[in-house]
């Protein structure tokens, strides 16, 4: 079996793409990857690198995208960053835009927050919590 890794890409619709490129890539410091106009037959597109080989596409749609939460109240899908410090950053960031955002929430395995896009579409954002060596299983002799 192979090992995971995460996500490779996740697709978002938007109403205005040069908003949401914005938000992505001059607020939370991810890449502008590959920009494509719209066609006939397509739609536009442009895919944001938000590091980790992992990326966003997104495509411009005339129906504005479900802004609702999941059934755990949160947002269905995040971005990472690597430690507690930069969530703060990132979290001082959004809110000095003047973009809605949450508390810190301290979870087993994380510290994460949820924050709202452009698009008033809920993104988590967080940071994995330093993993702590668990004992060895023992084996029963018998």
């Amino acid at each position: 079996m192979p090992e995971l890794f995460g996500i490779n890409h996740l697709t978002l619709s938007t109403t205005d793409v040069d908003r949401l490129v914005t938000y992505y890539t001059e607020l939370l410091g991810a890449v502008l990857a590959f920009e494509r106009a719209a066609a006939p037959s397509d739609p536009r597109i442009a895919v944001i690198d938000v590091g980790g080989n992992d990326h966003l596409v997104i495509v411009e749609t005339a129906t504005a995208p479900t802004t609702d939460l999941d059934p755990l109240s949160k947002a269905g899908w995040g971005l990472r960053v690597g430690t507690h410090a930069q969530l703060r950053e990132v979290r001082e960031q959004i809110l000095g835009a003047g973009w809605p955002v949450g508390q810190i929430e301290t979870l087993p395995t994380q510290w994460t927050m949820t924050a709202r896009d452009p698009d008033g579409r809920p993104v988590d954002v967080r940071a994995h919590r330093p993993r702590t060596s668990s004992p060895s299983p023992t084996l029963a002799n018998g």
